[in-house]
């Protein structure tokens, strides 16, 4: 039997990057998504991905850092296919600076996004997974918010909220049969790697910058992410709950970071 069969999933931030992958594996894996993304059109696009490789997907134009959007496409989710047992709060932005050279504007979104997105798609979802038994819950943090990285402060931030944010949801509703978890990916070839890299002055030096300081040699792939949050949300992950797993082929026990 496939590992998510007759779940139920909401992935944000899923029309790029490690969300789609997700979204993809999750339909792959018997689940049918709620794909949400900011962009309508890309949202879609993946649900017929899904549809195609004859999975169960429905496309959700939002915006999580609003509730009013939030609210509706769970509803439409809900009405699609019935109320989700898994979430996956994966939508995030990432605006580079130091402290002093972040924007009031970029911090104010970057948390919107991050962090008040995650409390609004668990808003809508966990009274819906408390009357219906339970649920899982995955929040997509990042090794920056366990070690930091230079020139990210607002982004390692969001992403530190993030693991704390896990750990007491885990508390708050264990009894309610909902685990809640967080993932702390490493340096992952992405989307967000790619822009990331192509802002810098050097692009070619900064992604060997990444790659070096690798202990294995190399910077990690999407799909090994989405192997460890596949694990999460199923039922082989039964007794894991408060946990923050990295994927980061230990790169946060070498300690050290790419000069950039």
């Amino acid at each position: 039997m496939a590992m998510l069969e007759g779940k139920i999933a909401l992935v944000t931030g899923a029309a790029n990057g490690i969300g789609r992958g997700i979204a993809l594996r999750f339909g792959r894996e018997g689940a049918a998504v709620g794909v949400l993304d900011i962009s309508d059109a890309a949202a879609r696009r993946v649900a017929t991905e899904i549809q195609v490789q004859g999975g169960r997907a429905v496309g959700l134009g939002a915006d999580v850092s609003n509730a009013a959007q939030v609210k509706r496409a769970v509803e439409t989710l809900v009405q699609a296919f019935h109320a989700p047992n898994v979430l996956v709060h994966n939508a995030g932005v990432m605006p580079e600076g130091t402290i002093d050279r972040t924007s009031e504007q970029d911090w104010d979104r970057v948390f919107a996004v991050n962090v008040k997105g995650a409390y609004l798609t668990c808003r809508e979802v966990i009274p819906r997974m408390r009357a219906n038994g339970g649920g899982a819950i995955v929040l997509m943090a990042s090794i920056t918010g366990v070690n930091g990285f230079p020139g990210l402060a607002a982004y390692s931030a969001t992403k530190g909220a993030l693991i704390s944010l896990a750990r007491a949801m885990a508390i708050d509703h264990a009894a309610e049969g909902i685990r809640v978890n967080a993932i702390s990916p490493g340096t992952i070839d992405s989307p967000m790697l790619h822009e990331f890299v192509a802002a810098q002055s050097d692009p070619q030096r900064t992604r060997q910058a990444f790659d070096e300081v690798q202990p294995r040699g190399r910077v990690g792939t999407i799909d090994e992410v989405v192997n460890v949050v596949t694990f999460l949300v199923s039922d082989q992950a039964g007794y894991v709950s408060g946990s923050n797993v990295k994927v980061d082929g230990g790169m946060s026990i070498k300690g050290e970071q790419p000069r950039l």
